[in-house]
């Protein structure tokens, strides 16, 4: 935390009260931004969680078409079946409130060429292409754990900046300004007196040379 550097009397009080207006109004907008955060990071929770059963799931459905394609054909069958196609993916990306994450992405898995090799049995025809959508639930769920991560790592990020503001640097600020609130009063105060003084003295002077002159 910076130290304070605050110059004495009036000027010094004012820099105070604009330095902790500033704080509160940041902590205010940090606020508001966390909220929004937490609303939004909830929510892709939630849909990383789906995308991970998907994927999950659409990974287990296509094991299953193998192991009924491999008992019926042997695993020799393998040599006529691709699960190596290479895929095209295509991340798009958005942003919630200035965090930059990924927001959807699209899979292209390229068909079978007509001159492939053809599956050994139906079974592993159902393996291929269940494991074609198991390659697109898992790019869904890498995109969505991206962007989660992202606007989490935001949300901690936006939380220690408040706590530091409102914990911190706004409790610091006031305790500042009381104290220079007091010490101008004091000074003011000070200087009513030596004026009140001087006064007096004048006034005393100047009676003591009337005297002197009747």
């Amino acid at each position: 935390m910076a130290e304070l550097s605050v110059p004495p009397g009036r000027a010094g009080r004012l820099r105070l009260r604009r330095s902790l207006d500033v704080a509160r109004r940041g902590a205010d907008l940090l606020d508001q931004k966390l909220r929004v955060l937490r609303t939004r990071h909830e929510e892709l929770l939630r849909t990383e969680r789906d995308a991970r059963e998907r994927w999950h799931r659409q990974l287990a459905q296509a094991e299953q078409w193998l192991r009924r394609g491999l008992l019926l054909s042997g695993e020799e069958a393998l040599d006529a079946t691709d699960f190596t196609r290479l895929t095209d993916l295509t991340v798009s990306w958005t942003s919630t409130m200035g965090v930059r994450h990924p927001d959807a992405v699209a899979c292209t898995v390229p068909p079978r060429e007509p001159d492939d090799p053809t599956p050994a049995n139906t079974a592993l025809v159902h393996a291929e292409a269940a494991y074609a959508e198991a390659v697109r639930a898992a790019a869904a769920y890498a995109v969505a754990r991206s962007a989660s991560r992202a606007v989490g790592d935001e949300v901690v990020h936006t939380g220690r900046r408040l706590r530091a503001l409102r914990r911190h640097w706004v409790p610091r600020l006031e305790t500042a300004l009381a104290a220079a609130d007091r010490a101008l009063e004091q000074s003011e105060h000070e200087d009513a007196v030596r004026r009140r003084w001087a006064a007096g003295a004048g006034n005393a002077t100047a009676g003591g040379r009337l005297r002197a002159g009747g």
